[in-house]
C-alpha cells in the first residue's frame, strides 16, 4: 500500500511523493484496542505472558527486559536475582506517578546477555519477581480565516451544516459556530515525537509547565527533570523536545488538535479555534521508534502533573507495536486513576483487532478510546483497522492537511503537508475531548463523563462503513454533545 504526502509552506506546494510501507510505518503507524461497552473494562487482559511468549516474532529491544519485583522484596533479593540472571540494571524507573500509587518497586530495565525471552523465562521462575516481558518496539502510524479551512482543504473540520460542507467530517466548524471552543485552562499531551512548538501555527497553543522556571538549570517542580518546560524528550533523555524536521508525526498530530483558528495561516485544530487549548510534549519515538520503558515514562509524566493541579484531560497516542506489557497497562491505568483520557489510533494494517490484538489501544482500561480511520466520503479507510468489541469509533484520517516542519536554505520553516493514517483520526478525538472539557471547564469533569459523552455522539452518528466495524458502529460527531 502506498500513501501520498503533500508538503505546503504557506499555500506553495512544494514537493509531492510516496511512501513504501517501511515509510509508513515511520510516518503512520500506531495501534489498537480492547474496550467495548460490552467488556469489563476493569479485569487485566489473561494469560498476559503467555500471550506475550506467542508475539515473539513481534519487535522488542534486543537482550533487554523489563521486571517488576513483588511488593516487599528486599534490596538484597532483588540483587540476587538480578544477579542469577547475569544481568546488569540499565535503568531503576520509578516515576512519581508510581510512588503516588502506592508501589514500592517500580520496573527494572535489565540488560542481558541472552535471549530476552530466554531471561524472561528464567525471571519467571524466581519467587520475588511478579512479572518480566520483552521491551517492546513501537512506530508512529502517521468558522475560520485560515487559508486551507476557507478552500475547502480541511474536510476534517467540516459538518454536514457547516458553510465548507462534508457530512463526514468531525463537526467541529459546527461546534465552533454554536460557541463550542478551546479553553486555555485544558491541557493535552502529546506522547509520539516531539513537536514543533514555534511553528506559526502552534505557537499560541504551545503550552508550558507552569512550576518550572525556563532555562534556570533548576528542577523547579522536582519531578527529577530540570527545565521541563515544553515536556521532555525521554528518547533523548533532555529537555529539547523539537530536534527537527524528523519530528513531523508530532507536529502534524498537534496541528490537528489544536492549530491556531483565526490567525489567516496555515489550518485549524478541531480544539484551536479562537481561545487557545495548551499542548504538551512526552517525546519517546525516535528515528527507529520508541521503547516500552520511555513509553511508561512518558505517560506517568502527564499523571505525575495532573497529580499536581495542572488539568491533562487526555494524552493522544498516535503509535502502536509489539504485545501486552503489564508495565505499560499498569501506566495506562495510573493515568485511568488521575482522571486522563488515553486516546489511541486502532492502526493502519487493515486487520480486525478483536481477533488480533494491537496495542496500546487493545488494553482494557477504562479511559481508553480506540480510533479507526474513515475517508471524506464516509467509507473506512482501506489501511485502518478495525473490531466491532475494540475499536469505539470512526474519525476522519485519510488526506488530513495539518502543520509540519519543513527544511529549507533559511533553516527549518513553519509548513503543511497531507498524510494518512490512523494516526491522523486519532487527534480529531483528542481535539473534541478538549472541546468539551473546554465548555465544562467550570465543573468537575471526569474522563468517562468526556469519553461517554465522545461515544453516545458517534452512535447518534451511525456510518453504513462503521456498521458492525466498531463499538458504537458511528464516526466523531462534535456537534453532537
Amino acid at each position: 500500500m502506498k500513501h501520498t504526502k503533500l508538503l505546503f509552506t504557506g499555500l506553495s506546494i512544494l514537493f509531492i511523493f510516496a511512501c513504501s510501507k517501511d515509510q509508513i510505518l515511520k510516518a503512520d503507524l500506531d495501534a489498537s484496542s480492547d474496550k467495548s461497552a460490552a467488556m469489563n473494562q476493569t479485569a487485566m487482559v489473561p494469560n498476559a505472558n503467555s500471550e506475550m511468549l506467542s508475539n515473539a516474532n513481534l519487535e522488542n529491544v534486543p537482550n533487554e527486559l523489563l521486571v517488576k519485583f513483588k511488593k516487599g522484596t528486599s534490596a538484597e533479593a532483588r540483587t540476587k536475582a538480578i544477579g542469577l540472571l547475569n544481568a546488569q540494571v540499565q535503568e531503576h524507573i520509578y516515576t512519581p506517578a508510581m510512588k503516588r500509587s502506592g508501589d514500592e518497586q517500580g520496573v527494572f530495565l535489565l540488560r542481558v546477555n541472552i535471549n530476552a525471552l530466554e531471561a524472561i523465562s528464567k525471571a519467571k521462575a524466581f519467587g520475588e519477581v511478579e512479572y518480566a516481558e520483552p521491551n517492546w518496539v513501537y512506530h508512529h502510524d502517521v468558522s475560520s480565516n485560515d487559508p486551507s479551512f476557507t478552500n475547502g482543504s480541511l474536510w476534517g473540520m467540516y459538518g454536514a451544516t457547516s458553510v465548507q460542507s462534508n457530512q463526514y467530517g468531525s463537526g467541529a466548524a459546527v461546534a465552533w459556530a454554536n460557541g463550542t471552543i478551546g479553553s486555555n485552562n485544558v491541557y493535552i499531551g502529546i506522547i509520539d515525537e516531539g513537536y514543533m512548538y514555534n511553528h506559526e501555527d502552534l505557537i499560541a497553543n504551545a503550552g508550558t509547565n507552569p512550576k518550572e522556571i525556563p532555562n534556570n538549570k533548576i528542577d523547579d517542580d522536582r519531578n527529577g527533570l530540570i527545565d521541563d518546560v515544553y515536556g521532555w524528550d525521554f528518547a533523548g533523555n533532555n529537555n529539547t523536545v523539537f530536534d527537527g524536521v524528523g519530528d513531523d508525526h508530532g507536529t502534524h498530530v498537534a496541528g490537528t488538535i489544536a492549530a491556531k483558528g483565526g490567525n489567516s495561516k496555515g489550518v485549524v485544530g478541531v480544539a484551536g479555534f479562537e481561545t487557545n487549548v495548551k499542548l504538551l510534549s512526552a517525546k519517546f519515538l525516535g528515528n527507529r521508534g520508541g521503547t516500552t520503558a520511555n513509553a511508561i515514562k512518558a505517560v506517568d509524566y502527564f499523571t505525575a502533573l495532573k497529580n499536581t493541579g495542572l488539568n491533562i484531560v487526555a494524552t493522544n497516542n498516535s503509535w502502536g507495536g509489539g504485545g501486552f506489557s503489564q508495565a505499560l497497562y499498569d501506566a495506562i491505568f495510573r493515568a485511568n486513576t488521575a482522571n486522563i483520557l488515553f486516546i489511541a489510533a486502532a492502526g493502519n494494517n487493515g486487520t480486525n483487532n478483536d481477533n488480533t490484538a494491537s496495542y496500546p489501544s487493545n488494553y482494557n482500561i477504562e479511559n481508553v478510546i480506540a480510533v479507526a480511520s474513515i475517508t471524506s466520503t464516509g467509507g473506512l479507510s482501506s489501511f485502518s483497522q478495525y473490531g466491532s468489541l475494540t475499536v469505539d469509533l470512526g474519525a476522519p484520517g485519510s488526506g488530513i492537511l495539518s502543520t509540519v516542519p519543513i527544511s529549507s536554505k533559511r533553516g527549518i520553516l513553519s509548513g503543511y503537508a497531507s498524510y494518512n493514517g490512523t494516526s491522523m483520526a486519532t487527534p480529531h478525538v483528542t481535539g473534541a475531548a478538549a472541546l468539551y472539557a473546554s465548555r465544562n471547564s467550570g465543573v468537575t469533569v471526569t474522563a468517562i463523563v468526556i469519553k461517554n459523552k465522545i461515544l453516545d455522539a458517534a452512535k447518534l452518528t451511525p456510518t453504513p462503513s462503521l456498521a458492525g466495524k466498531c463499538v458504537t458502529g458511528g464516526r466523531l460527531n462534535v456537534s453532537a454533545f
